[in-house]
């Protein structure tokens, strides 16, 4: 019994755990990052989590309410809103921004800002917030890439 557990199951369960861990980046220098790319995922985000807004406050004022398009399009609106957060803290936050660069004060407040309306537009669905996180994406890139990109 022992040998079949040793043999089948746990090459099983070093695969399931080393692809639950490989899908993060890259908490380890692997040295393959794309700073534009994830710059232009909080971008797509961004755009996602407004046409969710939009297709709310659309389903919100039919009548009968489609709750399950509603409730999809609120979930959506969320889990593009966790995205953000998770580019903002786990990569930049975490592995790019580093505390001996001259401007790691205003990288960290246009960061924090982004955190926060990010969680904004998980709270509510106020299209206001939308351009607000747009404004600190490009002021972060910008800020970040240098005036050249």
């Amino acid at each position: 019994m022992k040998k079949r557990f040793i043999v089948f199951l746990l090459p099983a369960f070093i695969i399931f755990f080393a692809a639950a861990t490989a899908a993060a980046h890259c908490e380890i220098p692997c040295g393959i990052y794309d700073d534009g790319l994830r710059m232009k995922l909080i971008a797509e985000h961004i755009t996602t989590i407004e046409k969710s807004m939009n297709k709310i406050v659309e389903l919100s004022r039919q009548s009968p309410v489609n709750y399950n398009q509603l409730v999809r399009w609120i979930s959506n609106k969320e889990a593009h809103a966790d995205k953000i957060q998770n580019i903002v803290t786990q990569y930049f936050m975490t592995q790019r921004i580093k505390p001996d660069v001259n401007k790691y004060q205003k990288h960290l407040s246009l960061l924090h800002q982004m955190l926060i309306y990010a969680m904004k537009a998980k709270q509510t669905t106020d299209l206001a917030n939308i351009p607000k996180l747009r404004s600190l994406m490009k002021e972060f890139e910008a800020l970040y890439f240098g005036a050249s990109h």
